[in-house]
């Protein structure tokens, strides 16, 4: 939970380094509460309750939005833990290939030691 709560104290900042846990954490926390938020919409559902829909379908747009910004530094500082530039993150815009590209990109280990974007933050 704090990767997740350091993406959003760093929401504006795109410039140094973040490691692989500190990306997944934050995405995987992301993907968590996105889930719950929707389940609001099933629950709405189930009581056919159009309000409650509305409600939660709201709060997902809003939640969307709202993380948007710190998903996209954490990418970007994820992008330069490994060397790359963070304009590779509109490598996504590539159907399908483009996705898988930055999923490895994702997953590849720290470079070791410093390089153009700061220290490595595992400390190697």
């Amino acid at each position: 939970m704090k990767y997740f709560v350091k993406g959003f104290e760093n929401y504006a900042n795109f410039s140094g380094r973040a490691t692989r846990t500190e990306y997944w954490m934050f995405y995987l926390f992301y993907t968590i509460f996105y889930f719950l938020i929707y389940g609001i919409i099933f629950v709405g559902a189930s009581m056919q309750n159009d309000t409650v829909i509305t409600a939660g379908s709201a709060l997902v747009v809003l939640y969307v939005l709202g993380t948007l910004l710190p998903m996209w530094t954490v990418s970007v500082r994820r992008l330069h833990d490994i060397g790359k530039s963070g304009w590779f993150i509109l490598i996504n815009m590539i159907p399908i290939a483009g996705a898988i590209w930055f999923l490895v990109l994702m997953c590849t280990d720290s470079q070791p030691g410093s390089n153009s974007y700061g220290a490595n933050p595992k400390g190697l």
